[in-house]
């Protein structure tokens, strides 16, 4: 997969797993899901992840809502593509591949939620612009923005 738009740099003496993954964009009360993840320096993210085995972004999408948040999500549309060149936690170099969607929000559940690190945050847009720590992903909030705002 070659993604609508690359986002990060990569250093060329590193070789960086090609991850599929996506991420979702869930309004309420006009303000956007995202999730603060409590490691050595706090960063916000859109909710969601890599794709796992067989999945489609839609259910991988699904799942990642519920272990990161506990929030029951469902598809709506997907709206973006893109790549993003990062370092995990961990040090190991990716690039995130796929898409992003606008999902419904549920119902949540927050025993549900199995990764403690992350803590579900409601952020107005333009304070999620400044936040998310991937490009790719203010830029997919920039582009609802511009078409919804």
């Amino acid at each position: 997969m070659t993604p609508q738009l690359q986002f990060g740099l990569a250093d060329p003496a590193l070789s960086y797993l090609r991850r599929p993954a996506t991420f979702g964009l869930v309004f309420r009360d006009q303000k956007i899901a995202c999730v603060r993840v409590a490691r050595d320096i706090p960063y916000y993210d859109l909710p969601g992840g890599a794709v796992d085995g067989d999945e489609t972004e839609q259910q991988a999408l699904v799942r990642e809502f519920v272990e990161e948040t506990g929030m029951a999500v469902r598809p709506v549309e997907r709206i973006a593509e893109a790549g993003q060149y990062f370092l995990k936690s961990d040090g190991q170099p990716v690039n995130n591949l796929g898409g992003f969607w606008i999902a419904e929000y549920l119902s949540i559940d927050p025993a549900a939620k199995v990764e403690d690190d992350h803590e579900l945050v409601w952020l107005h847009p333009r304070t999620a612009l400044a936040e998310l720590r991937h490009d790719a992903h203010a830029w997919a909030v920039a582009r609802w923005l511009r078409h919804h705002a």
